[in-house]
């Protein structure tokens, strides 16, 4: 019986899948061949029934052809096992004839039925919608060219109703920011209608993701993350009074063009035919000058105001910091933590992208040895948008990470990244408006945090007039103003305080005179809020001991380092005698009994020595050495290889090329260690250590109480990040700026017998610390 017989009533044939070619070496195998590779079928049945695979069958009639080599039982096994496989499925009765063959074998490949799925194309009506400099027409003819029915071309003004027909829109535009999105968007969510994005222009065509009403983020969504990788725009947008993104010349010719058109079309034509895949949610993109393409997923944010709840964020900061029982994880890197860097790498790979990520890229920096690990992360978000020379000017315009291994390095900048970027203010946190008289005990007085003496604030105009950004003295504090004020929690009381929401979120304070600004002095991402908890409180604790030290100018001992018998040690004084640099470390452990160190390298080849230094602190006196040495090779960079000239210098900022110009090991004494003492050995250090950062908290809590302070926490987690940030604030601990209100500074030292009496003020250091 004839097959196209058996296909009389519209049953459908069965077959291999059209983008495979069947082939058999009899006693060997059928290959099956596709533009994916060869795979290969073994056994004597699959070859007696591969060449009836035609799709030229019904099932029925594939069985009845095959009867006189293959028993049906065993057949119908084979076919079950290769329909399993999908390497065959069904072929609609007639329909396979009337579509291109090899449009439907590349549906095949797609996995739908090929024949379906291309009579699905040739059905379907996309709605074409321009904005920008796009050329219209050539996309209205690029989808007919696709077999898209097209209606339009329209602008965002003229969506109008719905046309009938049209369930899926392909919006073409010549940059993502375009404010015009927003209504198209809007539209379309109103609708209830899908559309697909598509930048088809210029050197790079970005291509999705498609957008779902129902499902998955907005286009509000992915314009927060790309306006977060645009903020060196921010200048020249002001200095326009644009009120979207700065044009571009157009960078393209017309196959790239055709080719970025082609692919939004493509798209369009997948969407059409049935193919539904994780890649849709995603961003892609093709350099047409490297042939490089990328694939950046668009992830929702629950804190949307267009798509979703944009209440989370100040929901969360008016509920209580609680802390929980987190066992630490079975490692002995360098940061205690609950996760390890290769689970934090994985967990949180994906908010790496230069299109959708929080981090633009993870970059080893080049210009240190091997051995010695620091990785850049892309911009300092804490310093906010500023002009090209503030952004020069200092160590800290880029967000970066260290550590022993790699993994460490590379999850320290991604930590270090979210952290910024989750601690500048987004307009969603919680606020109270009021004066800090009006307030009452809740409010705290921002410079119980901050710390900057009457004679400071007295002379500030000569002083900012000299000094870099970091250094900057505000105006004082004025009661009576009404300004934004965040609530924080307090671990030691169990109480909510106030605080002025400018120092505690960048950028918010830039430019408002009088209004306190927001340093990173506490602020922490971790594997777990607990872990967050302890690296900002131990950052306080940590520089805290370095402002006391540096500002007295006092004599500290040695650490032994040969005590410590660290591999890792031994390969990063092998790299500083490779660049001629000397190491040592000092122990600044203060009155918290928390070991704090200080890493110290100079140049021994030239008369200018480039003196860099690092600071670490932590219960463990291992991991406290580990973060000081492997912070002053991160701060290294800066120097690596510099000769003799001082154009050689990295960065702008005169206060430090004058300290590794002049500073010198002789001049600056208070660097070297104290002579008079004996070298701290690792066992000088008392640690016992926890096996849960819960107990760490606690100690940390019991340390600050004792001292008769609060330990006060603001949750900046973001609900569309998820890793963990903090920023952990003790009013009374100083920050290693110039800050010198009576305090602790002073105190300190005397009360551990470090000097006699105080530092009268005129006394102290003159030279501010500039990391």
């Amino acid at each position: 019986m004839r097959a196209s017989e058996e296909a009389a009533d519209g049953r459908p044939f069965v077959g291999f899948k059209r983008h495979l070619r069947a082939e058999v070496v009899p006693g060997e195998a059928v290959y099956l061949l596709s533009v994916r590779g060869v795979t290969a079928l073994h056994g004597r049945h699959v070859e007696s029934l591969a060449p009836l695979l035609d799709g030229t069958r019904t099932l029925e009639g594939l069985l009845a052809d095959a009867s006189s080599t293959v028993p049906a039982a065993e057949a119908g096994r084979v076919i079950g096992d290769l329909a399993r496989a999908k390497v065959i499925g069904y072929h609609s009765s007639g329909a396979a004839g009337e579509a291109d063959e090899s449009a439907a074998a590349y549906w095949d490949l797609a996995g739908l039925d090929g024949a379906r799925a291309a009579a699905a194309v040739r059905s379907a009506t996309v709605r074409l919608v321009t904005v920008g400099r796009v050329d219209a027409e050539d996309a209205r003819s690029a989808c007919h060219a696709s077999g898209l029915e097209v209606t339009g071309p329209c602008g965002p003004a003229e969506l109008g109703p719905a046309p009938a027909g049209a369930g899926f829109s392909l919006v073409l535009c010549d940059d993502y920011l375009a404010p015009e999105l927003a209504e198209v968007d809007a539209w379309h969510r109103a609708a209830g209608r899908p559309w697909l994005l598509a930048r088809p222009c210029g050197a790079e065509p970005w291509t999705g993701p498609v957008f779902r009403p129902d499902d998955g983020p907005c286009w509000s969504c992915l314009a927060h993350r790309l306006r977060a990788h645009r903020q060196s725009e921010i200048p020249v947008q002001r200095a326009l009074g644009a009120d979207g993104p700065v044009r571009r010349p157009p960078a393209s010719v017309a196959a790239g063009r055709a080719m970025g058109l082609h692919m939004a079309v493509l798209e369009a034509a997948k969407w059409a035919a049935g193919v539904r895949e994780a890649s849709q949610d995603s961003v892609c993109t093709l350099d047409t000058l490297t042939m490089r393409s990328g694939h950046h997923t668009v992830q929702r944010r629950p804190q949307c105001p267009e798509c979703g709840d944009p209440g989370l964020v100040a929901a969360r900061g008016q509920r209580p910091v609680t802390v929980v029982s987190r066992p630490k994880a079975a490692y002995g890197g360098g940061n205690d933590r609950a996760l390890t860097p290769e689970q934090m790498r994985a967990r949180y790979a994906h908010l790496v992208s230069p299109v959708t990520g929080i981090v633009t890229e993870l970059r080893r920096d080049p210009r240190l040895p091997d051995g010695l690990n620091c990785v850049t992360s892309g911009r300092n978000l804490a310093l906010g948008p500023r002009s090209l020379a503030e952004v020069r000017g200092g160590l800290r315009s880029l967000s970066g990470g260290k550590g022993v291994t790699a993994a460490e390095a590379e999850v320290g900048a991604l930590c270090e990244a979210v952290e910024r970027y989750s601690g500048t203010r987004q307009g969603d946190e919680a606020t109270i408006r009021g004066t800090l008289n009006g307030l009452g005990e809740e409010a705290v007085h921002p410079n119980a945090c901050q710390l900057f003496a009457d004679a400071q604030f007295r002379d500030r105009d000569r002083w900012n007039a000299g000094h870099s950004l970091f250094h900057q003295v505000p105006e004082p504090f004025d009661p009576d103003r009404p300004v934004d004020w965040t609530p924080v929690w307090s671990l030691t009381d169990g109480t909510r305080r106030l605080l002025p929401t400018s120092m505690l979120y960048f950028s918010y304070g830039t430019g408002r005179p009088g209004l306190p600004r927001a340093d990173s002095n506490g602020n922490a991402a971790g594997s777990s809020p607990e872990d967050a908890i302890v690296q900002g409180f131990l950052e306080l604790v940590e520089r805290d001991a370095v402002a006391q030290w540096w500002y007295n100018r006092t004599r500290h001992p040695a650490v032994d380092l040969d005590s410590f018998d660290e591999p890792w040690l031994a390969t990063v004084r092998d790299a500083c005698a490779r660049m001629h640099r000397e190491l040592w470390v000092l122990d600044l452990t203060a009155d918290f009994g928390i070991p704090v160190m200080a890493a110290v390298s100079r140049r021994t080849d030239k008369e200018a020595e480039d003196i860099s230094f690092g600071f670490g602190a932590h219960f463990d006196p291992r991991l406290a050495l580990r973060r000081a040495v492997t912070e002053m090779n991160q701060l290294l960079v800066s120097v690596a290889g510099i000769g003799v000239s001082t154009s050689e210098y990295p960065v702008a900022d005169p206060e430090l090329v004058s300290w590794w110009t002049r500073a010198t090991a002789r001049n600056q004494p208070y660097l070297r260690p104290d002579p008079a003492e004996f070298p701290r050995t690792v066992s000088h250090f008392a640690y016992s250590p926890h096996q849960d950062l819960q107990e760490d908290v606690d100690t940390a809590r019991k340390l600050v109480q004792a001292h008769g302070m609060e330990l006060l926490v603001l949750d900046q987690t973001r609900p569309d990040v998820g890793l963990p940030v903090v920023k952990v604030l003790i009013p009374g601990m100083r920050h290693f700026w110039a800050r010198f209100s009576p305090g602790r500074l002073f105190d300190v030292p005397v009360r551990l017998g470090r000097l006699g009496r105080p530092t009268p003020y005129a006394d102290l250091n003159p030279i501010p610390l500039f990391v």
